[in-house]
């Protein structure tokens, strides 16, 4: 009879055991699923921002380029032959302008790459640490890193 009653027991707690591993794993991937969204959405309202800024100050260069070209023309020489020098330097500040330009866009595009759920990953390895050893791993920081609570296994990782 208590043969029964313990291997019943057994039963339970290894069904609760998979329950519990199979919960871990949905709400890992739903951790993930949340992250890619995040970082996706930033990168798209990123884009769609920059694309509607570059169309506005494309418009607006237009004018604004031929008005400087006459402009510094006009500053410059009297001489209607000399009309290019005006379009040159108005060129090269646009070519200035263009490099800050491409400088500001992928600082914008690297805050929200590379899209890869950094928080799920950890939270995994944490898991994985845990189930593998006696004792519970402990994040150390961000990117992943755990250190296992277990003295033993902390010295050989070290070394």
């Amino acid at each position: 009879m208590a043969d029964d009653r313990s291997t019943s027991e057994l039963g339970r707690a290894v069904q609760e055991v998979s329950e519990r591993a199979s919960l871990l794993v949905r709400e890992e991937i739903e951790l993930a699923k949340a992250e890619m969204t995040e970082k996706v959405t930033k990168l798209l309202k990123g884009a769609v921002v920059g694309i509607v800024a570059s169309i506005f100050a494309v418009a607006a260069l237009i004018y604004l380029i031929h008005s400087l070209s006459w402009g510094i023309f006009a500053l410059l020489s009297d001489d209607i032959n000399f009309v290019w020098v005006g379009y040159l330097i108005a060129g090269g500040l646009l070519l200035l302008l263009g490099g800050l330009a491409a400088f500001l866009a992928l600082r914008f595009v690297k805050g929200g790459t590379p899209p890869k759920p950094a928080m799920a990953i950890e939270e995994a390895q944490l898991i994985k640490q845990t189930v593998q050893s006696s004792r519970p791993a402990k994040p150390i920081g961000t990117g992943g890193r755990t250190e296992s609570s277990d003295p033993v296994e902390r010295a050989e990782a070290r070394s």
